[in-house]
């Protein structure tokens, strides 16, 4: 308990003191999840995902049904309209960006081919890398990728990687893994075991930087609000994960609900629900995990 308690008084102090480098958009959400940027970033197409870059001056999401990595560039007064990233090639699908806790690298799922006899048709994780004003040519994580679809990176600040995957040996469709970061190099996946991981489809994995809250979806649980709910699991101090809970109404209703993120000043918290993007003040988030 004294564990949670302290870890939650971090992350509240650390949201009130630390100085953010992005200019959000107004109105900015109280304790109700609202859109984001309604018209620029929520239209009438499929849009999900949510990045700020470390600088503060980029947001990047997803969009279409085809799955597509865009940008919206803060040019000092306000957020430009969307434009497709460099990096991002019409012809594969690709979304779920997340930049490394050095900020050097961007990384991100797609089914780009690793090279001509690659011939399974899944998702990889890949990453690119800042070089000047220009992105790298896209790297595939190798260790971290198997023969079956891997989705949605997230990033403790020691360097842990979590990552969802239906690869072989899981409980479920798709379950949660870590790829831990050790001298400087990602280590074999983990399963993070039953407590997290069930028979059902998980997947969309958060995790906060100092790695004691995960939150990911799972799909049609028995305590589920609808299609797919989001749920979060407390780390304990021998490394232990507790066994999941709904987020409750707040963050979950009739639709689908995943995506899951939080902004790096520890202000706002993202999910995606059917087609759009939502954000709420993050208090409304640490206020649950700080009651159990």
């Amino acid at each position: 308990m004294n564990r949670i308690i302290g870890s939650v008084f971090i992350l509240l102090l650390f949201a009130c003191e630390k100085k953010s480098s992005v200019t959000y958009p107004l109105p900015l959400p109280s304790d109700q999840l609202i859109s984001f940027l309604p018209g620029l970033v929520d239209t009438d197409s499929l849009e999900f995902n949510a990045l700020f870059s470390p600088d503060g001056k980029s947001f990047y999401f997803s969009r279409n049904e085809i799955h597509n990595i865009f940008e919206s560039k803060y040019d000092g007064k306000q957020w430009g309209s969307p434009t497709l990233t460099s990096f991002s090639e019409k012809e594969f699908k690709e979304c779920d960006p997340a930049f490394s806790p050095d900020a050097k690298k961007l990384f991100y799922i797609s089914t780009r081919k690793r090279d001509q006899n690659d011939s399974i048709d899944d998702f990889d994780i890949w990453f690119v890398e800042k070089q000047g004003e220009e992105w790298s040519a896209p790297q595939n994580l190798e260790i971290v990728n198997s023969d079956s679809s891997e989705f949605y990176v997230s990033f403790a600040n020691n360097g842990n990687l979590y990552f969802a995957s239906n690869r072989a040996g899981g409980f479920g469709s798709f379950d949660i893994y870590v790829s831990r970061f050790v001298n400087n190099a990602y280590t074999v996946p983990v399963n993070l075991g039953s407590s997290v991981n069930d028979d059902h489809f998980e997947h969309d994995p958060f995790i906060s930087n100092d790695e004691h809250f995960l939150i990911y979806t799972s799909v049609k649980r028995a305590d589920g609000y609808g299609k797919g709910d989001l749920y979060y699991s407390l780390k304990d101090k021998a490394g232990n994960w507790s066994v999941a809970k709904n987020l409750g109404p707040v963050f979950n209703g009739p639709e689908y609900e995943f995506c899951p993120y939080l902004t790096n000043d520890g202000k706002y918290f993202f999910l995606s629900r059917s087609n759009d993007i939502k954000w709420i003040d993050a208090q409304a988030l640490l206020k649950i995990v700080n009651t159990n």
